[in-house]
């Protein structure tokens, strides 16, 4: 069973929940939580919960090495055929969408990238920064520009590298095929009311910042040109360190951009609307392209909903 949704919907407690009641583990779907030194701003699950559930791919990597969705999908699909020996159902949650794409669909074969194109790409981002890669992915794929992270400059420059050396768009290359996988496959996909969801995602940044977000973000300031720093909630402090802000606006950057991050996620998986986002779907129902997903407003949804679910899919 996977269990997604945007950040601050409550995807950590449920799935714990759900684990815990048919004995099971959690494969851990977050690109950010994977990183040892990162456990406040990426709101990893704490010590009592990991006791409680055993999860994997938390806390098992360092800033300083380069990860990326192509070895976890690798990694991943080799531990949940180990899981598979021993447990019926495993669960896999998490708000990273490539990851969760790897996984249940599987990564498309892309073009090597040659040195020289490389080269030429960095360079140009030296001179003309974030605001270039912008408007050079919505020049060359506006349809993948309206999709991606524009605040991850290590996804542009990606679809930028890809698409020169293809001599393409990188987002036709996204074949959307699914990979075989010799499991079946249970989407939960959690949304709460935006209003709701906003006032989660701004508490919980403020609770990091009582836990002691600015001292982790200075522990790990040396190395924030590493792309797993490109992350909100260390951006921000990093620019407040620099002088660049004060503390009071680099927290309310974090909440900003937070909020930001979770309706990207909403649009990409493609969620019912609700309140501000347009017509709203009955719990369980879906539609379109998320015709595989169960939808479930967070706010209500229960573990037996969830078991239900499990038992209609044997």
């Amino acid at each position: 069973m996977v269990i997604f949704g945007p950040t601050g919907a409550g995807k950590t407690a449920l799935a714990i929940d759900v684990a815990e009641s048919i004995g099971t583990e959690i494969v851990n779907a977050d690109s950010r939580q994977i990183y040892k030194e990162l456990p406040i701003g990426t709101a990893a699950p704490t010590a009592e919960e990991q006791a409680r559930v055993k999860h994997w791919f938390v806390g098992t990597r360092s800033i300083r090495e380069d990860y990326n969705a192509g070895m976890y999908e690798r990694e991943a699909l080799k531990v949940i055929e180990e899981l598979h020996r021993q447990h019926d159902t495993v669960v896999l949650t998490g708000g990273s969408m490539m990851y969760i794409d790897a996984v249940c669909r599987g990564l498309d074969e892309l073009p090597t990238i040659t040195g020289e194109t490389r080269e030429m790409v960095r360079k140009q981002y030296e001179e003309g920064g974030i605001e270039w890669l912008r408007q050079e992915v919505r020049r060359i794929d506006p349809a993948y520009y309206g999709r991606v992270d524009t605040d991850n400059p290590q996804r542009l420059i990606h679809a930028i590298e890809i698409t020169r050396e293809a001599g393409v768009p990188y987002s036709t290359l996204r074949s959307g095929r699914h990979a075989e996988r010799d499991f079946r496959i249970v989407k939960v996909g959690l949304y709460r009311q935006r209003e709701e969801l906003y006032k989660r995602i701004d508490a919980r940044v403020e609770e990091m910042m009582r836990q002691g977000l600015e001292e982790e973000a200075r522990r790990v300031y040396p190395l924030k040109g590493r792309n797993s720093l490109n992350t909100v909630g260390y951006k921000e402090l990093f620019d407040y360190f620099d002088g660049k802000t004060d503390m009071e606006q680099a927290v309310r950057l974090i909440q900003q951009h937070s909020r930001n991050y979770a309706k990207r996620q909403m649009t990409w998986w493609k969620a019912p609307r609700t309140d501000g986002y347009g017509k709203r779907q009955r719990e369980g129902r879906v539609a379109g392209e998320s015709s595989d997903i169960h939808w479930f407003d967070a706010a209500k949804v229960k573990k037996e909903d969830l078991l239900e679910l499990l038992s209609a899919a044997e």
